[in-house]
């Protein structure tokens, strides 16, 4: 059903198009003209601008070939942009199946293993005249620097009733149905400066009072289902002078959305309580860039996969990501999204790999959910 090789050259096409995060300009032209020579209808909204990246979003409708109301319209997702290094990647077979970089570079399966995919999940059903419905292709920007892409959009693009992101490390069959929200913090503790050796006890050390104030903090793995990070810490100045002036910048995370407020609200009170211990003050500023989203095993989406995973003789294994992805904002959209494993390994460094065999499942895979679809739900 899927052809490897075609699967393969195109794969190695898209990962030689630099598309390091913010410089997706290139990489939007290939697919707009991918998805175009396919069919699909092709739109881009307006993210670049708002985000300051070098494309928006793509939104890539491929029309139904059968429009029987009991089958659902999905939506897949993947992500167009790439971690650094990303530059003149040099895609290498390696006897074992495996496709590598020549190891200066990442690889870029993280994510267009996923849209390579698409690609030939699309030709299989042309092809072999296999009936769909409505089916959404949409592929972001900026995912890789926070989901600046998928946070960006207007939900107005959004027609599908069940997503699935094409996004996910582990072994196909794996289904992420639950992945924490996450929030940034922004933390300025105020001191007052004096001189260290003369008069130390006229100043107010912002150092200390924000040592006191992470000392108070429960930080790494609060439970099961939450964490909190400090990711730097910055407080500069002459050695002969008591510091005025601390910044924090932190994170929290939970599957679950009451936790993460929790959390947050706990971070804020050890840094007002050590801030008012000192006589002095401290600003405190979260943002939940996304929401947490959890699906049980029962939920149509992650029922959907599991069925189409047994067609093909996999074993499906649901599971909670400690990390967002672009799932987390679909759902947040009132679109039950799951995250696919693809496969990919050691993503992020130079060592990045894909088995050529998990391409071609995972192609297989979209096929399988696409045809499961039309029995209903």
């Amino acid at each position: 059903m899927v052809e490897q090789n075609r699967l393969v050259q195109e794969f190695i096409s898209l990962v030689q198009v630099d598309s390091e995060s913010k410089f997706e300009t290139e990489i939007s032209k290939v697919l707009t003209q991918k998805f175009s020579e396919l069919g699909l209808k092709v739109e881009e909204d307006d993210s670049a601008s708002k985000i300051g990246h070098g494309a928006g979003n793509l939104i890539c409708t491929l029309d139904a070939t059968d429009n029987s109301s009991f089958i659902p319209e999905l939506l897949f997702t993947s992500h167009m942009d790439t971690v650094a290094p990303g530059k003149a990647i040099k895609p290498q077979i390696g006897d074992d199946g495996y496709i590598r970089s020549d190891g200066t570079t990442i690889l870029g399966s993280d994510d267009k293993a996923g849209i390579a995919v698409m690609f030939e999940a699309i030709r299989i059903l042309k092809e072999q005249n296999i009936p769909h419905g409505q089916i959404q292709f949409i592929i972001t920007v900026g995912e890789e620097v926070g989901l600046k892409g998928s946070r960006s959009m207007d939900p107005k693009w959004i027609t599908a009733q069940y997503g699935f992101a094409l996004d996910s490390n582990g072994s196909i069959g794996d289904i992420a149905t639950a992945a924490p929200g996450r929030a940034e913090i922004a933390i300025t503790f105020q001191g007052k400066s004096a001189h260290a050796g003369v008069n130390p006890e006229d100043g107010i050390s912002a150092i200390q009072v924000a040592s006191k104030a992470v000392s108070k903090m429960t930080l790494g793995r609060i439970d099961s289902e939450t964490t909190a990070n400090i990711g730097s810490f910055s407080g500069i100045g002459p050695l002969n002078v008591v510091c005025d002036k601390v910044t924090l910048e932190a994170e929290a995370r939970s599957i679950v959305q009451p936790k993460l407020e929790k959390q947050i609200e706990s971070m804020r009170q050890a840094c007002e309580t050590a801030a008012k211990e000192a006589g002095t003050t401290c600003e405190f500023n979260s943002e939940i860039v996304y929401v947490s989203y959890m699906h049980d095993d029962s939920s149509p989406v992650v029922q959907l996969a599991s069925r189409a995973m047994k067609t093909m003789g996999l074993t499906s294994r649901t599971f909670h990501s400690g990390g967002g992805s672009d799932a987390n904002i679909f759902n947040g959209l009132g679109v039950p999204t799951v995250n696919l494993a693809v496969g990919y390994n050691e993503i992020h460094t130079t060592k990045e790999n894909i088995a050529i065999s998990d391409l071609v499942k995972t192609a297989e895979l979209v096929v399988a959910i696409i045809k499961e679809s039309t029995k209903g739900l």
